[in-house]
């Protein structure tokens, strides 16, 4: 028997609902620290990647490092590609993080944007950066529910 796929849907946080417990001023320093010492981590990183890219990309014209074979050339360009691929998902990473120290200074750090419950302490020590529930998430990745308008 053929199961018919739900159609996603969005989930409607309460209107009625209870007050909501928000992270002490100092579990947000905490939480605030770690995301800004992963954000340098990821700059530094990005650096990197960027200078190593760019130093096999632009030749000293020194003719000894120039690929003589297709093989080598294919090499490099893979090579270059997969920074590039990198440089992107830490790109994205970033913009994470910086979402959520603006949930910080909004003081909504913690809270499930698609839920309005509070997210684990442990999933937020795991993932600081995270902004849906463990569960919420997981009906995301599953297309149950849509993800939120911010």
């Amino acid at each position: 028997m053929v199961q018919k796929r739900q159609k996603p849907t969005r989930e409607k946080v309460s209107s009625t609902r209870t007050k909501v417990k928000r992270l002490s001023a100092s579990e947000l320093r905490h939480f605030q620290k770690i995301l800004l010492e992963k954000r340098a981590e990821i700059f530094k990183n990005v650096f990197q990647i960027e200078d190593e890219a760019l130093k096999r990309s632009h030749s000293t014209g020194d003719l000894s490092s120039m690929p003589i074979h297709m093989a080598d050339l294919g090499s490099d360009n893979y090579e270059q590609d997969f920074a590039l691929g990198l440089m992107d998902g830490e790109r994205k990473l970033l913009h994470e993080i910086d979402e959520a120290l603006g949930r910080i200074e909004k003081k909504n750090y913690g809270i499930c944007l698609g839920t309005g419950l509070p997210i684990l302490k442990a999933r937020l020590e795991a993932q600081p950066w995270a902004k849906y529930s463990v569960e919420f998430a997981r009906k995301l990745e599953k297309g149950l529910v849509l993800e939120p308008q911010e």
